[in-house]
């Protein structure tokens, strides 16, 4: 037994079989590709990620509440139906509380 990497590969009516990547090029190159392609995603996650912080930056300048603007963006992914219930019980457990 040897310490090489393994990829599971589907065999046609055998269920899994392993294909040892030391041995094989193709899948070595293969795994590589995979992971550069994450890489650059990751790149580009992190420069959308700098330029959101920069318009919230802006937004800010411009006298506005970044959290009130954050909590709209949160409820703006919401569906209708999500939103009228999360706040029914928000209402309802404020009531509780006396702080309505």
């Amino acid at each position: 037994m040897h310490d090489a990497a393994f990829v599971f590969e589907p065999a046609a009516a055998e269920g899994w079989m392993t294909k040892d990547i030391a041995d094989s090029g193709v899948a070595a190159e293969e795994l590589k590709q995979f992971v550069e392609r994450i890489e650059r995603l990751e790149e580009e996650k992190k420069a959308l990620a700098d330029d959101i912080k920069d318009v919230f930056a802006e937004l800010k300048g411009r006298g506005f509440d970044t959290k009130a603007v954050r909590q709209i963006l949160r409820i703006r992914k919401q569906d209708r139906a999500e939103r009228q219930e999360e706040e029914a019980i928000l209402e309802l457990y404020m009531n509780a509380l006396g702080m309505s």
